[in-house]
């Protein structure tokens, strides 16, 4: 996205008829939140002086020290192009503070800072790049979602059959518009699903694309008639919704991954990196598989990993390798949902990965065969482990990780395993619809 000075911001808001501007930032689960302000309050946006309420924010402060100020990040600043030409509106991604000018550590963008700042201290910079997937539904009578698709499309069908194709080119447009390069857009493999590849940034840059991507595509979802979601598994029997997340770490402005003397071509960090993802995935997997609907996705023969494994192709690993080499040689870790908060999976997976550096781990073999067509004991004697079957067994994962409690920091861990731990009581309590009416709509 364009760089920004405070002067710009004024200028633009003026000349293009900005009248109000969304104060934006991020719940420790992944929700979007904003304060509206009108453009007369641009000058004491921009000196960080819009205050928040954080005790009404879900796992942010008690009552008694609830005030906190919204700091803009000023390169965030874009004017939304479905707004109406008289009147538009603007936003601003937003870091969040305490009253005494310092970081608030429950904000979720600011460990995703931290965990930069450490891979910063090894010399590296992290990259991302998110394949995000989800559903688009019809509604009813009423405006709410239902789970008929109207859809008859299949892995890159095209219309008639595919129903949702306006829709997914008003968001690609609409993406473009705001400074995303765009580099692929298909539908999925289950009717109604859909997929928008944008391209890789780093890691900050891309958290905050993520949020972006899932507020455009639920808004133009909406303006056309229809409800998106990325709820993981919205429909029993079909594929669920991931989000493939691409990682590289560069070193002096070359891709640290890649070594060409390698018979894979990848390097000594390369392999330690997926070695620390391995070695720390269940306890993240409470992070980047946050609901108790993405155990219904994380399940054999949708295309979803169940076990841990790596290969150089093998799709039904949970971590690959794609083909490219050089600059562009990544990791791809296959189960994160694009339900979960990017800031907090982000930090997670990059604090594994350099963990695994910094000991030097190695990775287990490489599995090239279909693990989806093995056995239990076939998976036994390969020595494959298996993801967590559920949300509450990926939330004691994550207590016992020290490293990953760590990373989530002393604030935004344990209000994020109450939460959790909640939710799955609540669901255990529940008629079996509670889990399909909430993530359809929240999520």
């Amino acid at each position: 996205m364009a760089r920004y000075t405070r002067e710009d911001i004024i200028r633009i808001v003026k000349e293009q008829n900005v009248e109000f501007i969304r104060m934006q930032f991020t719940d420790i689960f992944g929700q979007l939140k904003n304060v509206a302000i009108t453009s007369g309050q641009i000058e004491k946006a921009l000196n960080n002086q819009i205050m928040i309420d954080g005790s009404s924010i879900e796992g942010f402060t008690r009552i008694h020290e609830s005030d906190q100020y919204l700091y803009p990040d000023l390169d965030s600043f874009v004017v939304l192009p479905w707004e109406p030409k008289g009147g538009r509106s603007a936003r601003l991604i937003c870091d969040v503070y305490n009253p005494n000018g310092t970081p608030f550590v429950g904000d979720p963008r600011h460990v995703l800072k931290a965990a930069l700042e450490r891979a910063a201290e090894m010399g590296y910079t992290f990259n991302v790049g998110p394949e995000c997937e989800f559903f688009l539904f019809e509604v009813d009578a009423d405006g709410k979602p239902t789970s008929k698709t109207g859809d008859e499309a299949g892995y890159f069908d095209l219309g008639p059959v595919d129903h949702g194709e306006t829709t997914r080119r008003d968001i690609c447009l609409a993406l473009e518009e705001m400074g995303f390069e765009i580099e692929a857009s298909h539908h999925e493999v289950a009717a109604g699903q859909h997929e928008i590849d944008f391209k890789y940034a780093d890691a900050l840059t891309a958290a905050d694309n993520i949020m972006t991507f899932r507020m455009v595509v639920k808004t133009l979802a909406q303006h056309n008639g229809l409800h998106a979601t990325f709820m993981p598994k919205p429909i029993f029997g079909i594929n669920g919704s991931g989000m493939h997340t691409n990682m590289s770490l560069f070193k002096d402005g070359k891709n640290a991954f890649y070594d060409p003397a390698d018979a894979r071509g990848l390097s000594k960090e390369a392999y330690s990196f997926i070695a620390g993802l391995l070695a720390h995935v269940k306890g993240m997997t409470a992070v980047t598989n946050p609901l108790v609907n993405s155990y219904k996705r994380l399940v054999p023969g949708y295309e979803a990993p169940c076990y841990l494994a790596w290969s150089a192709s093998n799709r039904s690993a949970l971590i690959r390798i794609p083909a490219a080499r050089g600059q562009s040689t990544r990791v791809e870790l296959r189960c994160p949902d694009p339900a979960c908060n990017p800031y907090l999976a982000l930090a997670l997976c990059l604090a594994a990965g350099l963990d695994g550096i910094e000991k030097d781990m190695t990775p287990p073999a490489e599995i090239t065969e279909n693990i989806f067509a093995m056995d239990a004991a076939a998976r036994l004697a390969n020595g494959i482990d298996n993801l967590p079957g559920s949300l509450e067994e990926a939330v004691y994962a994550l207590e016992s990780d020290e490293l990953m409690a760590a990373t989530l920091g002393e604030h935004i861990f344990p209000r994020y395993v109450e939460g959790k731990l909640k939710e799955w009581d609540a669901y255990r309590m529940q008629v079996s619809s509670w889990e399909t009416e909430r993530y359809m709509i929240k999520y």
